[in-house]
């Protein structure tokens, strides 16, 4: 039997330790969309009693570099967060330029993922139309960002019971 996207992304009954917290990492470029996908990120991360922080940086490019400069400086009175979400969106245009900025941000999340010991999740949008970002932002291909929130939980949890083995 097929499991539905409302049943992947589904957070019910799902138990973090106390003060689990995400640092969501989005970009200036495409404000529209990624505001979007920010309010449906921060939507789940709220329902599921999760702080969350916010850092802005220019492009999906520039993502990768925050959220390992965040790690590194973070600590004594920054507390390491339990999770990062990359909220991007890129649109095709007319050069190579699109290709470059794809590989490299997704390249870039999954060397963090290797290197980091918290999930990186990836929800950067690499579209070719305008109308494929309405269709991912609460359209007929559902809510990235609430989706990116929601495998941040799920991930978040695995790691926490990785500690009762």
């Amino acid at each position: 039997m097929a499991i539905s996207s409302s049943e992947i992304f589904d957070t019910s009954g799902i138990r973090l330790n106390k003060d689990a917290c995400v640092v969501i990492v989005s970009t200036e470029w495409n404000r529209e969309v990624v505001g979007k996908l920010e309010e449906g990120c921060i939507k789940i991360l709220k329902e599921n009693n999760i702080a969350y922080r916010q850092v802005m940086v220019p492009g999906a490019f520039e993502i990768t570099f925050a959220i390992k400069d965040f790690w590194s400086k973070a600590g004594n009175n920054i507390p390491k967060p339990d999770a990062f979400i990359a909220l991007g969106c890129v649109l095709r245009g007319g050069t190579p330029h699109f290709e470059y900025v794809c590989n490299a941000v997704t390249d870039g999340i999954v060397q963090l993922n290797l290197q980091l010991p918290v999930p990186v999740i990836f929800g950067v949008l690499t579209l070719n139309t305008q109308q494929q970002a309405d269709e991912r932002t609460g359209g007929i291909h559902g809510h990235k960002g609430e989706e990116a929130a929601a495998t941040a939980v799920k991930m978040i949890a695995l790691s926490q019971s990785f500690s009762n083995y």
